[in-house]
């Protein structure tokens, strides 16, 4: 389980903008489930926008026009006779707000609208729908979510985000061509934001370790690495050579069990063994210490995991994450594997 006010919270470090005076009421505001959350999270977004203006850029556009603009289209103009109207068909850019961000802006507003969230919030994006009168429609089930930011649209960027979060949440397509609407945030999308949140946190709240997400060298004879797969951890943290590797886990089930025993997911055990010794192969020549760690987020099982082996000259422990306590408890856990890890 996980409160939803803490949904927040881990947006809130995912994406900086969160923490703006703008979104503070978000902080302390209670919410049924997570739509209400992302609702209130993008009405404060889109309104802020608006106050900035929304984003602006060249469109193509090809229509059949009484005065010439831009390129004619004489093929076009012949095939479709637009002469015998006075017009000819031509091509141009126009500087418009009908971009896809704000296509994406507007349909996530309308999914919304058909969630589960109450009257009053359902009203203001309403009334921030009529700013997109020029907006054109996108089916939202559809879009490319590969996107390029810049200077010029970097505040779409956490807007983009938190409208991926709505599509993939919301909307699910059933076999017979209908949507309908599911429960918020599967498996896989809360994997990656409780990823993403433990990273930032350590990264804002602890400036004195390095903390990034690093890929790791395989510790090779030869140098030989024809079809070896990319090691990237989720989280690294290091002072000097003092290494500690996480790896996030976000599961239904915290433990796997094989008839009546319960042990720790074997791949992930393996895996963060694998990342340690390499890394370690790294630093042979100087002192260091390299330490593992797997942290799962708790789940309701009445068996956790925590426990710390020692296996080849390095620590690896297993621990749980509380989502559902105050956020003041899951910030002291983070920080007690600073301690734990680290003499600062």
């Amino acid at each position: 389980m996980i409160r939803i006010q803490n949904v927040y919270h881990m947006l809130a470090y995912a994406f900086r903008v969160l923490r703006n005076q703008g979104y503070a009421d978000v902080a302390t505001e209670e919410f049924d489930n997570t739509a209400e959350l992302c609702a209130a999270i993008l009405a404060r977004g889109i309104s802020s926008q608006l106050k900035r203006g929304l984003g602006r850029e060249y469109v193509d556009r090809t229509e059949a026009l009484c005065s010439l603009r831009g390129k004619i289209e004489v093929t076009e103009s012949v095939k479709t006779r637009s002469a015998l109207r006075r017009q000819m068909v031509c091509s141009y850019d126009e500087f418009s707000v009908d971009t896809r961000m704000n296509r994406i802006l507007k349909a996530t507003c309308v999914l919304l609208l058909r969630s589960d969230i109450k009257k009053a919030r359902k009203k203001e994006l309403k009334r921030l729908l009529a700013f997109f009168s020029d907006v054109g429609d996108v089916d939202i089930a559809a879009v490319d979510w590969h996107m390029r930011f810049d200077r010029n649209n970097q505040t779409y960027r956490m807007l983009m985000s938190v409208c991926w979060l709505v599509a993939k949440g919301l909307l699910q397509t059933q076999a017979d061509g209908s949507s309908r609407l599911m429960d918020f945030l599967d498996e896989q999308r809360m994997s990656r934001l409780y990823e993403r949140f433990i990273l930032e946190y350590y990264r804002r709240e602890h400036p004195e370790l390095s903390a990034s997400a690093s890929y790791i060298g395989w510790a090779l004879d030869d140098g030989f690495d024809d079809m070896l797969p990319a090691m990237k951890s989720d989280i690294m943290l290091s002072r000097g050579n003092t290494v500690l590797i996480i790896d996030a886990k976000y599961y239904s089930h915290t433990l796997q069990q094989q008839f009546d025993k319960r042990t720790v997911h074997s791949n992930n055990l393996y895996q963060i063994f694998t990342y340690v010794k390499n890394k370690e192969a790294e630093l042979t020549d100087v002192p260091h210490e390299v330490s593992g760690m797997l942290i799962y987020a708790r789940t309701d099982e009445e068996i956790q995991p925590d426990a710390t082996y020692r296996m080849s000259g390095n620590r690896i422990s297993v621990r749980t994450l509380n989502l559902d306590s105050p956020f003041e408890e899951i910030t002291r856990q983070l920080d007690d594997v600073v301690g734990d890890f680290f003499t600062l």
